[in-house]
């Protein structure tokens, strides 16, 4: 078994800290405890969600939180900077089609590690 883990933008920590320090810090000035204590609780939670996000490969699959693909039914796999919601920190991603017409987005730290990872497995994968 071999874990990837995803990639994370530097301006999405920003984002979140932003979002979420502003009612920490403003109820701990209000002197209004449980507001922090809330807020700190969902950021704790944020970055748990964060820390988990890993690609799996174990033997010929490839295992994205609960999705499992047969890494054989990997058709193309190609770099992509599209914003839709996924499995992804990060907008340096690369898309997955797989079976007929399924898609994932993720994005590993090492994409090109990740790529020779699955060529290894399955030679036919189309690279683009």
């Amino acid at each position: 078994m071999k874990v990837y883990k995803s990639k994370i933008d530097w301006w999405l920590i920003i984002l979140i800290g932003a979002l979420f320090g502003y009612p920490i810090i403003e109820g701990i000035i209000s002197k209004d405890y449980l507001m922090s204590l809330v807020f700190f609780g969902l950021v704790v939670l944020i970055f748990l969600m964060f820390w988990s996000i890993q690609y799996k490969i174990v033997g010929e699959q490839l295992k994205v939180w609960t999705t499992k693909i047969d890494i054989h039914s990997i058709k193309k796999v190609y770099r992509t900077n599209n914003p839709l919601s996924s499995p992804a920190l990060s907008l340096d991603r690369i898309a997955i089609v797989y079976n007929k017409y399924d898609e994932i987005l993720i994005s590993p730290k090492d994409q090109s590690a990740f790529i020779a990872h699955l060529l290894s497995i399955n030679p036919n994968i189309v690279v683009g």
